[in-house]
């Protein structure tokens, strides 16, 4: 199936590789473990973007329409890739972010994004989660004060959630994220979080602790109910 990026799309694509080249640099590392990999790994991911955005609008100038697709075909090839984050803390925002201010232009990104999201069927849905994911991590990126990041950040857990990323770790800090941003908001994240812990990743301490949090913070009854029978299996396990 034939996959093309519209115009205006393509752009915030070329601004987000852009905005995140110039603030992450690798950090010197004095260790053996793989923090100064994964951080190498990520700026030359952002370096490959950049490069072909760059090298399509050379042959664009140039008047060169064959090499420019074919520029234009591997970063799309690239985007279809399932990037894992491997170093969540170099990934997700920290818990501190407070959606204080209503950005236009923000708003308006998240809007574009949820055009996406859910959207079409195979080939097609799996093009949509990324071009979602795209323009909610460009939200993050270069508008961490909007209003809007607390209900991007369920969004992204969401996403790394569905079938076409199935990044379970990644999606779960997302829904943190979502009510440590926003303590009251109305969507299920807790709860979906507990969720992951407890049956995708199995970390057992983590999901007793956030279906306590669902206890003691929500009012839905169903939640409350499932957040109880959970808790009741798993602190009878030994």
């Amino acid at each position: 199936m034939s996959f093309r990026w519209s115009a205006p799309l393509f752009l915030l694509l070329a601004s987000l590789v852009i905005v995140h080249g110039q603030t992450s640099t690798p950090a010197k590392q004095t260790d053996t473990g793989d923090l100064e990999l994964v951080e190498r790994l990520l700026v030359a991911r952002r370096d490959y973007q950049k490069t072909l955005i760059l090298l399509r609008a050379h042959y664009l100038k140039a008047g060169d329409v064959e090499r420019a697709h074919w520029a234009e075909e591997e970063l799309l090839q690239f985007h279809r890739m399932n990037h894992q984050a491997y170093k969540l803390e170099l990934d997700v925002p920290p818990p501190s972010l407070r959606p204080s201010v209503n950005v236009p232009e923000a708003n308006k990104l998240y809007t574009q994004a949820m055009s996406y999201k859910d959207h079409g069927w195979g080939n097609d849905y799996i093009d949509n989660q990324r071009r979602a994911e795209i323009l909610l991590q460009q939200l993050l990126t270069q508008y961490p004060q909007s209003s809007k990041i607390s209900d991007v950040a369920y969004q992204l857990g969401d996403v790394y959630e569905s079938k076409a990323f199935r990044q379970y770790g990644r999606a779960a800090q997302y829904f943190e994220r979502c009510f440590q941003w926003n303590a009251n908001t109305q969507l299920d994240a807790r709860i979906r979080a507990a969720r992951i812990y407890d049956r995708q990743t199995h970390e057992r301490g983590k999901a007793i602790d956030l279906y306590k949090e669902v206890k003691t913070h929500e009012t839905d009854p169903k939640r409350i109910a499932e957040a109880d029978k959970r808790l009741s299996d798993l602190m009878g396990q030994k």
